[in-house]
């Protein structure tokens, strides 16, 4: 996985005001969190922690230089303005060397699906325990060979070396299904377009 060192500065301000400084100053709100340890506040460099998910992905591990002692971390939850794009606020949890974490790890699906097949996805990750500073950036599934019919649960993957399952194996991930014929498609349409039947009234005697 990819770890990426970030300069990050202790936060003094708090609320709606002082986290509109913050990302006017061009940095992140971040509160970082574990080991029982009282929450801590910092701001992170928008930019760069932007670089980091891009090129580590969300479980990117994060060495934060604060007050001159390297602090590392690993993001848990990140809130994004849903049309300006955004960092808005970040919440890090702070790791050791050789603790093991659960996360969860995006699904890559590759491969070609079976002539006449629907692939169906229910789940788009799966969690996982992994070491700190190696934990998967995702995992990967192939549809080669995959008949019409599979139900794929998180059980079927093969995980990363290091990784074990978190969740339920049982867990439904994919669904390949037999594809509808051109035929079935225009009944539903037309199901869909009937007219509605006129509710039958009796008269009155």
């Amino acid at each position: 996985m990819s770890e990426v060192r970030l300069e990050a500065d202790a936060r003094t301000e708090f609320g709606k005001g002082g986290a509109r400084r913050t990302r006017r100053d061009g940095k992140i709100p971040a509160v970082i969190y574990g080991h029982g340890a009282d929450p801590r506040h910092v701001s992170l460099p928008a930019r760069e922690f932007g670089q980091a998910i891009k090129k580590g992905g969300a479980n990117v591990l994060l060495t934060l230089v604060i007050e001159g002692k390297d602090e590392l971390t690993i993001p848990k939850a990140i809130q994004r303005h849903p049309i300006k794009g955004i960092f808005e606020h970040v919440d890090l949890l702070a790791v050791r060397l050789g603790e093991k974490v659960t996360i969860e790890v995006p699904l890559n699906i590759t491969g070609e699906l079976a002539r006449g097949a629907l692939l169906s996805q229910e789940n788009n990750t799966v969690s996982v325990e992994a070491e700190a500073t190696h934990l998967p950036t995702e995992i990967e599934f192939s549809l080669d060979g995959v008949a019409i019919g599979t139900i794929v649960t998180a059980a079927d993957l093969k995980l990363p070396a290091g990784s074990t399952l978190a969740g339920d194996p049982e867990q439904v991930l994919l669904h390949i299904a037999e594809a509808p014929t051109a035929e079935q498609v225009e009944a539903d349409i037309a199901g869909d377009t009937a007219p509605a039947a006129e509710p039958v009234t009796e008269s009155a005697e």
